[in-house]
């Protein structure tokens, strides 16, 4: 394990995460950002959301889902309940792709250990994959999304519900209801 794996194990909180994050050099995603993207929210939320990565509003502001999606999340997130302040956002990569495009395996690993101790630390009691690539990255698996949602997963002993990415729910309307579906199992869960 690198030195900055030891020191993002022994993070104590999500600022020192966030600290680690914004010196990061381990992938080549970080010569072309503006700003890190370490997530943002309730350090002891229930729910915590995870996408992709940043893309351009994100790495201008610094702040996961500020865009047309990151609007839609919110509505997604009241309609359960949930304001964004009560759950925490976090993405699988914390700088931008170019050209917002999927992050390559060698990205997302290099960012992984990052968001796994976020995970440690907030422990949430349900996890939120917003798209394939958060599925595929948090549970290990290569398989479509239809295949992977409207059921509960696991992370570890947390469980974890696959839906839709909001940015897809702006290019396809047609996904919202399942998404509202797959929602609705998260906020079940954590009735429980």
């Amino acid at each position: 394990m690198t030195l900055l794996g030891d020191e993002i194990t022994r993070a104590e909180s999500l600022a020192e995460v966030a600290e680690l994050i914004r010196g990061c050099e381990r992938c080549r995603l970080c010569q072309g950002r503006t700003h890190t993207v370490p997530g943002e929210g309730n350090p002891r939320a229930r729910l915590m959301c995870i996408g992709e990565g940043p893309g351009a509003n994100e790495d201008e502001t610094g702040r996961p889902f500020v865009g047309a999606a990151g609007k839609l999340l919110d509505q997604i997130l009241g309609a359960i309940d949930c304001p964004r302040e009560s759950v925490f956002i976090a993405n699988i990569v914390k700088c931008r792709p170019p050209q917002n495009r999927k992050p390559l395996p060698d990205e997302a690993t290099a960012c992984l250990s990052f968001l796994h101790r976020q995970i440690a630390l907030v422990q949430p009691t349900v996890l939120l994959a917003m798209g394939g690539t958060a599925a595929e990255w948090l549970l290990g698996v290569k398989q479509s999304l239809g295949h992977l949602r409207n059921q509960v997963h696991r992370y570890g002993s947390i469980p974890l519900v696959v839906t839709y990415h909001p940015a897809a729910l702006l290019r396809n309307p047609n996904w919202k209801k399942p998404t509202w579906d797959d929602v609705r199992i998260a906020r079940q869960l954590l009735e429980l």
